[in-house]
């Protein structure tokens, strides 16, 4: 009679422990302190403005999860955005291409990027850390040798201003873009072959191999999506700030990877959710703005966005060793 109750009981802790909901009890609690501090930080208006100023980073982070659960990494996603902006900037200015014609040559470029580092990491077997810390310095040093360093492009149509500046029911008009992108991206690493051959890679690569996993066509594949995706938020960029210089995206690659790992993907692999990573990005983004509101100098983001990650990652593994240990302390009682 007892059996069903203490396997009840288990369940429900693994729920309450898991990273994924300590980490939810964190925004939460983010939340009620900044809106305590901040009178206007709770309003509708304000949560749309985290939410849009969030997009971009929330893009390149879903696209990072499934990298970095095959063991990868990548350091040029933020470079790479900047790159595209340019060359989009370019394209519709210069090339006199339609902006929404420059916008999909800017998905294709994307991809290329993504290509190049697909190739040198699974063909020549160089180091993701390595490769794409050189392809950082390739893409941004591209973007400044294209404007000089100077050059800006401006003088968008307002119709395409309105994909980042405007509002659709209520919400971002990009809203309906990054919550489809999260929905393609979840189902890709949850509910298919792919993302169960991902974790695979990441747990053991030669593993993987020895089951008949094309381990490098896998994991050459993450490489491309994230070309192509940062491809999409060098659009949605250039469509909210009105403009497009070298410098954009610049430690986007940071906070996408501090968000990923935040959500309780594992830095080695195999182990992490893409939901996981949108609490990790909501994190982020809250702490951000509520620091504006509270009238805190920007600085402080970075060291609380730390700090924030470092308490995450340890209360996961202590609520990890508690559950072990009260699984141990209910085998031995049983006995």
């Amino acid at each position: 009679m007892n059996a069903p109750k203490t396997s009840k009981s288990g369940a429900w802790k693994s729920i309450w422990l898991r990273h994924e909901t300590v980490l939810f009890a964190i925004l939460i609690l983010e939340w009620l302190y900044f809106n305590s501090v901040g009178p206007r930080f709770g309003s509708l208006d304000n949560s749309c403005d985290i939410l849009r100023h969030s997009v971009e980073i929330g893009l390149l982070a879903l696209v990072m999860t499934p990298i970095i659960l095959t063991g990868g990494i990548d350091l040029s996603v933020g470079a790479m955005l900047g790159l595209c902006a340019i060359l989009f900037g370019k394209l519709w200015r210069d090339a006199h291409v339609s902006v929404w014609i420059a916008g999909l040559a800017t998905l294709g470029i994307g991809g290329f990027c993504g290509a190049l580092n697909a190739s040198l990491i699974t063909l020549l077997r160089l180091p993701p850390l390595i490769v794409t810390l050189g392809t950082f310095s390739l893409f941004r040093g591209l973007a400044e040798a294209t404007t000089q360093g100077v050059d800006t492009f401006t003088g968008f149509p307002n119709f395409f201003l309105a994909l980042g500046q405007s509002e659709l029911v209520g919400l971002p008009a990009q809203a309906p873009l990054f919550v489809a992108v999260a929905v393609g991206i979840w189902l890709l690493v949850h509910r298919t072959t792919f993302g169960r051959s991902w974790r695979a890679i990441g747990f053991a690569p030669e593993g993987a191999r020895y089951a008949g996993i094309s381990v490098e066509r896998r994991v050459g594949m993450t490489y491309v999506l994230a070309g192509i995706i940062a491809g999409l938020a060098a659009v949605i960029y250039t469509a909210r700030l009105g403009q497009a210089k070298a410098d954009a995206g610049t430690g986007y690659e940071l906070f996408a990877i501090t968000a990923v790992v935040l959500g309780g993907t594992s830095i080695f692999g195999g182990v992490g959710s893409v939901h996981g990573t949108l609490l990790g990005v909501a994190a982020i983004a809250v702490l951000s703005n509520g620091l504006v509101h509270a009238r805190q100098p920007r600085e402080v983001a970075g060291m609380l966005i730390g700090a924030l990650l470092l308490a995450a990652l340890t209360v996961s593994v202590l609520a990890k060793q508690f559950a072990a240990r009260s699984k141990i302390g209910h085998a031995r009682h049983s006995t």
